[in-house]
């Protein structure tokens, strides 16, 4: 039986319902989300598959009952305004709360074990993902557990959005730190790969004068790891590399590696993980350097006001643990 003290310790006043009554519907909250992802009233419409005039009328809907612009034209789309900003935070947060409350069913119909999303930058997720995956997947079986691989730009951003439960990666310069609870839980040494019979091994320890001459792979411009490479060489009085090509992707990394001779940044437990004996062609080297590539230490990071499922808990707390082993 409902213990009458508990339900009674929330209140509501069905008198008052603002919101309902107002009209607001939950596609003009998808439309402001979309507005902020995209930054388009077309690319929005795109991504909700309506018609742009069917957007701008629901847009137009959404000023009228709230009574306040939420969208402003800048040079290359639109912006919300800070009442678009606040409706936004409040739709996502409604929406993550739907996304929970399904899951939450659903695992009490199915009696499996839960799910969890994780975003982790690469070496993190060799040397402390993998494992603590490995224990859950172990004890709880049932536990659905989903990762993505990306740099920490997309990654916080997919945080923020709901579409993870936590992160392992370190937070953009671009971004406000106090959305965020983070606990620094180690550092990420990087390296240079080269392919097997590369000219540049032939001279023993590498320096940055020797690298510009080749073709570089690099994640995308505005990424933490680029820009410490970056400044690796600005600090050296080194030019940058003349030719780069731009990929967040590490399989892409490797292959154009292997095939060329460029020269890639990448952390070192992933280089550990792909690097051969040297003893066949095509296969991946690590660089011998006279100068460290200094890149911010990584933190597990939350948003803030957002509790984790007790699945997600889980594999947060076996990450930490693993991260002081």
């Amino acid at each position: 039986m409902d213990d009458p003290i508990l339900l009674s310790s929330v209140p509501v006043d069905y008198s008052e319902r603002g919101i309902f009554r107002s009209g607001l519907k939950m596609s003009h909250l998808q439309l402001i989300l979309a507005i902020e992802d995209h930054g388009q009233i077309s690319a929005a419409a795109d991504a909700l598959s309506i018609s742009q005039p069917a957007a701008s009328r629901m847009l137009g809907e959404v000023e009228a009952i709230l009574k306040a612009p939420l969208c402003a034209r800048v040079a290359r789309g639109v912006e919300l305004t800070q009442y678009g900003r606040a409706l936004a935070r409040r739709a996502r947060t409604i929406f993550l709360e739907l996304r929970e409350t399904t899951r939450e069913i659903n695992e009490l119909r199915t009696g499996s074990g839960g799910s969890v999303s994780l975003g982790s930058v690469t070496g993190p997720a060799i040397n402390l993902a993998v494992p603590a995956i490995r224990q859950v997947s172990t004890a709880y079986p049932g536990i659905a557990i989903s990762i993505q691989i990306e740099n920490s730009n997309v990654l916080v951003r997919e945080l923020l959005a709901a579409r993870h439960d936590f992160v392992i990666g370190r937070i953009p310069d671009d971004m406000d730190p106090r959305q965020f609870n983070l606990i620094e839980i180690g550092e990420e040494d990087v390296c240079l790969i080269v392919r097997e019979g590369h000219p540049l091994l032939d001279k023993g320890v590498v320096s940055s004068a020797d690298l510009p001459g080749y073709d570089w792979v690099f994640q995308p411009s505005g990424t933490l790891l680029r820009r410490a490479v970056e400044d690796s060489f600005l600090t050296a009085g080194t030019p940058l590399p003349a030719t780069i090509i731009n990929t967040s992707s590490t399989i892409l990394t490797i292959s154009i590696v292997r095939n060329t001779n460029a020269v890639a940044p990448v952390a070192r437990d992933v280089a550990n993980l792909i690097a051969g004996n040297g003893s066949q062609a095509g296969e991946i080297r690590i660089l011998p350097t006279d100068f460290n590539v200094k890149i911010r230490p990584y933190s597990l990071i939350t948003a803030r006001g957002r509790a984790l499922p007790p699945s997600a808990k889980l594999l947060y707390d076996l990450i930490l643990k693993q991260s002081t082993a």
